[in-house]
């Protein structure tokens, strides 16, 4: 039976989420270097956006999210695990450009 290929629309107030990749290790600012088993406080981390409901306002398919990876929920879809939350749980974004010119640029 061939695959079947499915759209993905998200309702009301949700976005879908990828993680972005991180390497395991980090470096502080300092340059000493963090493995990926330290414990560290609460850490907010950012996913790719790839699908937006119709009721979301401030957040477009294709910006990064900033976002405490406690609380969306998983998803699997063909092998791949998606996270979904509503808009309200993303603490900020980050996309290509700003129209409004403030903020920081990663």
């Amino acid at each position: 039976m061939p695959e079947l290929k499915l759209e993905i629309q998200m309702l009301h107030d949700r976005l879908l989420v990828q993680l972005t990749q991180e390497e395991g290790e980090r470096r502080s600012g300092g340059g000493i270097v963090i493995p990926a088993t330290a414990q560290m406080a609460r850490r907010l981390v950012w996913g790719d956006v790839l699908g937006a409901g119709t009721h979301v306002r401030n957040v477009k398919v294709g910006e990064r999210v900033l976002f405490n990876p406690e609380d969306p929920l998983e998803v699997e879809v063909q092998g791949r695990t998606y996270l979904v939350m509503r808009e309200r749980d993303v603490h900020a974004t980050a996309s290509e450009r700003s129209e409004h010119g403030t903020g920081l640029y990663l």
